[in-house]
């Protein structure tokens, strides 16, 4: 007889590949509420309700889900998960398989404390599996309401509990960060001392997009002077697929990107496929400014952890070497730089 498979696993490696292949959030939320239900049962509780039927009458179960807990209980790869393991994505070239390979953490991800999807242990339980040795959490500000953006309060409670959760893990860190608003003065979206005690700061311009080019310059610029900020987060603002479309902020780009060579502070070369920022053209615009830069993916859940290659190509076809990416160094050499 087929030895049954991890049901609760295998709901939760297709959810992992929808989000890796950015569908729709309710779809993804499926198979991640099925897995939380059953998380909290046994194998032999739930290979019963499979038997009698009764697992479509659990609240968070549905037709499809059952379904592929079924085929695991069976010992058989669901249908559905088999699918999706074949959509391999597309092939790099040796340049940015090399800048892939390099990387060692993420320095960009939300958990649902604000609008990401899922909660801190998975995120950071999912960095570790894709090969990390770090992942930063910057979840966002509180004057970002519309994502919960965290109060000062909830950002040194969850400080708190990053340093619980680093006790449990040798050999891989959990950073604390931020992704703080830049206000429409160039200040910033949390309390100064706060940011002080964080690992990474990572400032975004998230409000008034469309302001005049002088302003917005002026506005980033500010921020940029700022000595708590370390990377400089989707820089133009833009959407570039789905119902969100928008176009680039204006401001002197190579202003912005003196300041952050001056300053050390690293751009963003952000991997949300409906984001791809900055475009290629202020990409090198960046590297020539002597900028250094960091492949983040902004990930909102655990399977867009896995976006990484979306920077890398982009850096690769703009001639970024490895060496000026910081998320490519150490934890320690990343510190270093972070709190010097």
């Amino acid at each position: 007889m087929t030895e049954p498979r991890d049901a609760v696993a295998d709901l939760r490696r297709i959810a992992f590949l929808l989000e890796r292949a950015h569908e729709s959030t309710y779809r993804v939320r499926a198979f991640r509420t099925a897995a939380a239900v059953l998380a909290r049962k046994d194998p032999e509780e739930i290979a019963r309700l499979v038997r009698t039927g009764e697992l479509v009458r659990l609240k968070g179960v549905g037709e499809v889900t059952a379904k592929c807990v079924a085929e695991s209980v069976r010992g058989e790869p669901p249908a559905y998960l088999q699918k999706l393991e074949e959509i391999e994505p597309s092939p790099l070239d040796l340049a940015a398989e090399g800048l892939l390979e390099a990387i060692r953490g993420d320095c960009h991800s939300h958990t649902d404390a604000s609008d990401g999807g899922s909660p801190l242990r998975e995120m950071v339980e999912t960095a570790q599996a894709l090969g990390h040795d770090y992942l930063v959490i910057t979840d966002h500000s509180p004057r970002l309401t519309v994502a919960r953006g965290l109060s000062a309060d909830r950002l040194r409670a969850q400080i708190e509990q990053i340093a619980e959760l680093n006790a449990e893990l040798p050999g891989f860190r959990v950073l604390t960060g931020i992704e703080v608003d830049i206000n429409e003065d160039g200040s910033l979206d949390q309390d100064e001392d706060l940011l002080a005690q964080l690992d990474v700061v990572v400032a975004s311009v998230h409000s008034k997009l469309r302001m005049p080019r002088a302003e917005m310059t002026e506005r980033m610029l500010t921020a940029i002077e700022n000595p708590h900020v370390d990377v400089l987060g989707h820089c133009t603002g833009r959407m570039v697929t789905g119902n969100r479309k928008r176009p680039e902020s204006q401001f002197d780009a190579e202003a912005v990107f003196a300041a952050c060579a001056e300053r050390g502070v690293a751009v963003e070369i952000n991997s949300r496929p409906e984001r791809l920022d900055p475009p290629k053209r202020l990409l090198r615009l960046a590297l020539a400014a002597g900028c250094d830069f960091t492949i983040d993916t902004d990930a909102h859940a655990p399977g867009q952890l896995d976006w990484l290659r979306n920077g890398c190509e982009r850096a690769a076809e703009c001639g970024v070497p490895a060496e000026r990416i910081i998320n490519t160094r150490p934890v320690e050499e990343l510190l270093t730089r972070t709190r010097g």
